[in-house]
């Protein structure tokens, strides 16, 4: 059977706005060589480029559309 403890002690945190923190650290990425990619994360690379490609023509197309240069040229 569970006991319940009739105390309850929350925790309290202190929360600093971060204008007002002290600045942190940052990261050197000096000595870094190039990162090692799997084939399937080449392929997904590929395929999302092909993709944003293919999205670009046809927002493209549609402006061009939508000016009436292909009526124009009918």
């Amino acid at each position: 059977m569970a006991t319940m403890h009739p105390s309850y002690n929350p925790e309290h945190f202190r929360v600093i706005h971060p204008l007002r923190d002290a600045p942190e650290q940052k990261c050197s990425s000096e000595g870094l060589g190039p990162l090692a990619m799997t084939r399937p994360v080449r392929l997904s690379l590929a395929v999302l480029r092909g993709y944003l490609i293919l999205m670009t023509l046809m927002l493209g197309y549609h402006v061009l559309d939508l000016a009436g240069v292909f009526h124009a040229i009918r």
